[in-house]
Parts: C-alpha cells; structure tokens; sequence
C-alpha cells in the first residue's frame, strides 16, 4: 500500500495512494491522522479498491507523517560518502536529531535560507516506525517498521561548520523534504536491492544500492531504541550516499529556481523546487 497525508479542499487528511488518486482515509475511518492511522494498516487495506475521492493534482501534499514525533538523521551511513569527507570509521551509528516543523511534502519547495550561501542535497530513504517498541532485538526490529519513503534531509554546510553539533543546523524552516508517501513494508520485502538517486534539474548527483548501508535499519532501529522508545510516527533518515554538492569541484548547491528529487526503487519520487527564504 501507498499512504499520504495531503490537504483538499482546505482541510487536511490522509489516505491510500492509487495510480488515479487518493482514497480519504480520514474520512473514514476513526484515526485523526495518518500517525495514528498506523496503529492499524489493515483498516487501511480495507479501503483498496474503493473510488479515489481527489485526483492526485489537486491536493497538496503534506510531509508523511507531518506530526512526527522523533526525526532522526543518520550521519556517515554509506563508506563512500566516510570516505569523501575524510572522516574515520565509526565506532558507533552517529545520530542527529530534526524537528518535524522544518519538513515540508512532495511537490512543495525547498526554503534555501537566507543567511546560508551553501544549501545542500542530502537524498536519503525514511523509515517509519508503526510498532512503538523500547530496546528492541535486531532479530525482530522489522516488525516495528511500518513502511518507507523518500527523504531530502537538505542542510545548510556552512552552519553545520559552526559546531561540532549539527542539530541547528538541521533545524531550518522547510529544509526536510519528505514524501511523496509512506510504502509499507510488505510491498518491499527486500530493501537492499533498491537503489536511490538524486537528481538536480535532471542530472544524477548521487546513488548507491540501499545493501550498501554502514548500519543496516535492522541496526539503527535496535540502537536507536536502546536510548529512546520508539514511538508510531517517528521517523528514521537513514543517511545519504556520496555526491553531495560540497564535495563536487566546483560545488553544487541549491539555489532558487532548481529542482531537486530523490527517487528511490519500489517507493516513488520525492520531487521539490527551491526557494529563498523570505
């Protein structure tokens, strides 16, 4: 199944993907959003075959889960993005956190902020806990994950330079592009045979096989959960690949008017413009 959270006709909701449109779950059913609508997907399986209630370019798209609770970034996931920064191997997964208020769904634009002159692509795949879960085995982390989208977990280099802590960083209005939708995860059984590409007006900046994760989602999730609970919603950018502009000679970074998307195989196309921020 495909699931998104988007607004018509003034008023936000949720609801199955189909190839035509988009059947309105919130309509329907009990749960007020899509966060926890995830609580009980086979309500949502229900709904299949039913007559899409809005055409796919009609509505707007909101982030997947726009209330996460936890997003969190994972720094360094890919060897060949450790090795053009330069950086050691890791000991352990380095983890970053974003606020769900700086994500913004497919189709929207991108706020490149004003006091950065360095605004950069980070094409990534999110995971989407639906099983809230604590201390979590690798062996059963799967079971917590509802499903996968895509992710642009855009950042401002030159404020990630500002500390050793990019949490700020992270935290720009509209920097987290996040959609189109939720693909659970029995439609894609094997992750690591997907590969993700990112795309600026049209030219390929990075991809890379999912299989080539540093710390697989089995890892990150069990992790992860050793610190914090896990909780329905919450959101897991599992890193991004090598070829992001501020290792390209000369650099690439997004500027008003480009357009941007992360695709990645058997989930869909995040697709995003850029604008300066007011």
């Amino acid at each position: 199944m495909r699931l998104c959270s988007f607004v018509a006709n003034g008023r936000a909701s949720y609801g199955l993907v189909t190839d035509t449109g988009i059947v309105d779950a919130g309509r329907r059913l009990a749960a007020p959003s899509l966060k926890q609508a995830l609580a009980d997907l086979p309500a949502q399986g229900k709904l299949v075959g039913e007559k899409p209630d809005h055409e796919l370019d009609t509505v707007q798209w909101l982030p997947v889960i726009p209330d996460a609770g936890k997003v969190f970034s994972v720094l360094l996931n890919y060897e060949a993005l450790r090795l053009e920064a330069g950086r050691p191997k890791l000991q352990f997964p380095h983890l970053l956190t974003r606020f769900a208020d700086t994500q913004v769904g497919h189709k929207a634009a991108l706020m490149k902020p004003k006091i950065s002159n360095e605004f950069d692509f980070e094409g990534e795949l999110a995971v989407v806990i639906g099983k809230p879960g604590r201390n979590i085995a690798r062996a059963a982390a799967m079971e917590h994950v509802a499903g996968y989208a895509c992710y642009n977990d855009a950042t401002p280099r030159d404020w990630m330079r500002h500390s050793r802590h990019f949490t700020l960083a992270k935290s720009f209005p509209g920097t987290g592009g996040f959609g189109p939708w939720l693909t659970t995860r029995d439609a894609l059984p094997d992750l690591s045979k997907s590969t993700l590409t990112t795309r600026l007006n049209g030219e390929i900046m990075q991809q890379a096989q999912l299989g080539n994760f540093t710390y697989p989602v089995e890892e990150l999730i069990s992790y992860i959960s050793q610190a914090t609970p896990l909780n329905a919603g919450d959101v897991i950018c599992t890193g991004t690949p090598g070829g992001c502009g501020y290792k390209r000679s000369p650099p690439r970074f997004l500027k008003p008017g480009d357009d941007i998307s992360v695709s990645i195989d058997g989930i869909g196309t995040l697709s995003n413009t850029v604008a300066e921020e007011a």
